[in-house]
Parts: C-alpha cells; structure tokens; sequence
C-alpha cells in the first residue's frame, strides 16, 4: 500500500520471537528482490538528474557502516535500536505531518540522508526514520517515491549482502529461508497494490503507525 512496508514491519515482528540480528539478516536477500520489482515497475517515475545516484550511491556506504556496527554489538544493544528506530519513525510522521522540504534542499541533502539511512538500515534493517520521512518531506508523487527508496534500498542490499556473507552472518541456510519469505511477500504485495486503489493511504499509514508502537514497545519489554 505504501511502498516501504517488508523492513519496517517485518524486522520487529520477526525479533520478537529471534535474534534482532538473524531477522536483519533474513530479511536481506527479500529486501532486495521486491525491491528490484518495485524499482523496474516504477522507473518511468525516477527524479530526473543527480539525486538518485547520490542518494543510492550514499545508501550504499551508509549500509557499509551500519552493517559493522550489526556484526559488532550486542544482541540487546541491537534490539533496543530496532525499537529506537521504530519509535523515532513513529515521532516523525506523528509530530511533522506536514513537514516539507524544497526540491533544492533536498538534492543537498541526498547523500546525508542517504547515508544517515543506510547506517539505520544495516545495523537495525530499519531506515524509515530517515529514508521515509526524508522522501515525504520532498512532497513527491506515491510512485515516485517508491521507485527512489527502492533505489536506495537496492544500493544498501548490494553492499549488504556481501559484507554479511564475508562475516558468516548469511549462509546458503538463510538464504534458503529469506527466498521463501518472498512466497508470502509477493503474493501480499499484489493486494497491497490493489488495497491502495480502494482505500486511504492515511487509513493504512495510521494503523502500521499503531502496530508499530505496540511492536516497540514489545521490543523493549523483552530487553528490560
């Protein structure tokens, strides 16, 4: 329906029931697959000129960054930042509706954001603080702002997944696992398409908003 759901929602479900670090890493190989689909539906709805690449390429070295940080904390370390990033997503869409931002500012933003999301992405799987929030401040089309965060989600996958692969966190195991996760993916991802033609976006957007404070705080729960 909107265009980011598999990470901001799946991530904090799946560490519910285990390790904060294996959900990101499963979630990996899925991410990049739906996010090749939606980039070639929506291409003919890509900003023109420089943005893109800078964002993309920006994404890329911040998954560089966050992907470390995964490998290298604490398990609970690494929960309390999924919960943190849902709940600043949460705080952002809630206390900045309106939040707006020039196509001017933005292309001297894209790469900051892109690596501020990119870090979010590869330590927690979560860059919807900044990558959504950032896209929605640009006031931009719904299709165009899938095809650019698939984009950026695209760069992020490429560094991403053979980082994981040279630290031992993904294996052909969960490789396997990842690739049935997008059975259920792609099939809802249809319905989604087709639930946005019928219903609000601001009806769905508030109701993810809901089950994502439950999923925080959850998550927090399960640390203290």
């Amino acid at each position: 329906v909107i265009g980011m759901g598999a990470p901001v929602v799946a991530v904090p479900i799946m560490s519910i029931f285990i390790d904060v670090r294996l959900a990101v890493v499963i979630m990996v190989v899925p991410n990049l697959v739906t996010n090749l689909w939606q980039l070639w539906l929506f291409r003919h709805a890509l900003l023109r000129g420089w943005f893109t690449p800078v964002n993309t390429s920006a994404s890329g070295v911040g998954a560089l960054i966050g992907t470390l940080f995964l490998v290298s904390l604490p398990v609970d370390v690494l929960t309390i930042c999924v919960a943190g990033a849902v709940i600043a997503y949460v705080t952002l869409r809630l206390s900045h509706p309106d939040l707006a931002l020039s196509m001017s500012a933005a292309h001297y933003l894209a790469a900051p954001a892109g690596v501020a999301a990119g870090i979010l992405q590869g330590a927690a799987g979560i860059s919807a603080p900044v990558s959504v929030s950032f896209l929605n401040a640009m006031k931009i089309s719904r299709e165009t702002f899938i095809a650019t965060i698939s984009a950026g989600f695209v760069g992020m996958s490429f560094i991403q997944i053979p980082m994981l692969v040279g630290f031992g966190l993904l294996n052909l195991n969960i490789a396997a696992v990842g690739t049935l996760c997008l059975i259920p993916l792609l099939l809802f991802m249809r319905l989604g398409r087709l639930l946005a033609r019928n219903f609000s976006q601001e009806f769905f957007d508030r109701a993810i908003l809901i089950v994502l404070i439950l999923l925080a705080a959850r998550l927090i729960w399960s640390v203290v």
